[in-house]
């Protein structure tokens, strides 16, 4: 087995900064809401009664959607609560989609695709990411394909993850050692060791650094398949010469 010592050249797409800015601005946002909620527990004396909460309703929404008002515009919170609603019903998800969904603006979709993917709506994440494909505007990046490849693999939707898996490759990207990492594992808990045998192979072509990490999850995985688990075992010492593998007794299994 040849393992590339080089690694890729990586360029950073306009659609991955505003992802990446979206993501700064919201870490940003709930620091400041941290803070001034700590500052108003410290308040005593006569002004603290002055500022006593407002007993009436004044028509924000509530809940997590409210925490980033200031970053996600009016029309991207109406489709985040369209899509919610009607995400059981097949039709009149895509008839919504069609409506309303196609006619945001590309930092709005950015947004509806972040705040889905924190909400873990991921199934509505996915639907929004293939939206966003369409675009004129859109740019493979690995990145959005990452977060939400993980986040099927870790709900054991391995199909969908598969989907997404394909698009990448054919936009010429390629994951990293962490999106190896969770495919494998979530194929291993999906009780399918041959599919993440595949994506193991898979992972040897690729042309960066091995990581310890995939292989280990493998091992543990593979161990009632010994033959299986023999060939990793035989790439792992291969590879990372100087670290050990612990053997479990087979009686364990059954092996013997």
């Amino acid at each position: 087995m040849k393992i590339s010592s080089h690694s890729r050249s990586e360029t950073i797409s306009p659609l991955r900064l505003l992802h990446f800015r979206h993501r700064v601005i919201q870490a940003a946002s709930y620091q400041v809401l941290v803070f001034s909620a700590t500052a108003m527990a410290a308040i005593g004396g006569p002004l603290r009664s002055k500022l006593r909460p407002r007993h009436y309703h004044d028509g924000r929404p509530r809940g997590s959607l409210w925490r980033g008002k200031k970053m996600i515009g009016k029309e991207a919170l109406f489709v985040i609560l369209g899509l919610k609603r009607v995400k059981d019903d097949e039709e009149k998800l895509d008839k919504f989609v069609k409506t309303h969904v196609s006619r945001l603006l590309k930092m709005d979709m950015v947004a509806v695709l972040n705040e889905l993917e924190r909400q873990e709506e991921v199934d509505l994440a996915v639907k929004m990411f293939w939206v966003i494909q369409k675009q004129d505007w859109y740019q493979p990046d690995v990145y959005l394909y990452k977060d939400l490849i993980i986040s099927l693999s870790k709900s054991k939707k391995m199909d969908e993850a598969m989907k997404l898996w394909e698009s990448m490759k054919k936009e010429n990207l390629f994951p990293d050692s962490q999106t190896y990492t969770e495919v494998i594992r979530g194929f291993l808990r999906f009780g399918s060791p041959g599919d993440a045998m595949n994506i193991y192979e898979d992972m040897k072509q690729s042309p960066d650094p091995p990581d310890e990490l995939p292989f280990r999850i493998l091992l543990k995985g593979l161990l009632p398949h010994p033959l299986l688990r023999n060939k990793v075992k035989q790439d792992f010492e291969e590879i990372f010469p100087d670290q050990s593998i612990y053997d479990p007794p087979e009686e364990i299994f059954g092996l013997r």
